[in-house]
């Protein structure tokens, strides 16, 4: 049962392609390329991940919200699209990551990264409430993570830790932005 989950959560972290409604047919949901004009999908060699709380998050004592940043750290430009995917890494494995509901929030279009530059997108999860262990509106045990694993159409899978602290949720569900060149609060 543990190695299928850990192949069933290495699948939903790749998040490389999807089916085509009605033919089963895969096709790719990385960044469109056409010729001279847009960038390669962002490598996961070529992408340095953090994560720190959000300014603005929901009541409660837990993290509540997170900004997730993307940093091309490669040579070339190079472009990521899309809303994430969204696993715990149990003790901060990611050979047990506890994959995540993700409801996405706004619309996706390619964000294209030079060399250095950012791109972002925000995390808001059910909030823990209380304080100590604290506890869950809907009756769940809160849960903590000491990392995420951040998944991008096309750019892989990415374990981050937050620069001050765990993330806490509740019910294991979120909602995310997609991917952008505007930094959320």
């Amino acid at each position: 049962m543990a190695v299928a989950a850990v192949s069933v959560a290495a699948a939903v972290m790749t998040g490389c392609r999807a089916s085509d409604t009605g033919t089963g047919t895969p096709v790719s949901i990385g960044v469109p390329r056409s010729p001279g004009t847009a960038a390669k999908t962002c490598s996961v060699d070529s992408l340095k991940t953090t994560a720190y709380q959000a300014a603005d998050r929901p009541v409660g004592t837990g993290t509540g919200a997170a900004i997730v940043q993307f940093t091309n750290t490669g040579a070339t430009a190079c472009a990521l699209r899309g809303h994430p995917t969204v696993a715990g890494a149990a003790n901060g494995s990611p050979e047990l990551n506890v994959p995540l509901q993700v409801t996405p929030v706004g619309s996706a279009s390619p964000v294209k990264l030079t060399p250095g530059a950012h791109a972002w997108l925000k995390l808001t999860f059910v909030q823990v409430q209380g304080e100590g262990d604290g506890y869950c509106e809907s009756g769940s045990a809160p849960v903590i993570y000491p990392t995420m694993v951040i998944g991008l159409p096309g750019a892989g899978a990415h374990q981050v830790a937050l620069d001050d602290g765990q993330f806490a949720e509740c019910d294991g569900t979120l909602t995310a932005t997609a991917v952008s060149a505007t930094k959320p609060s």
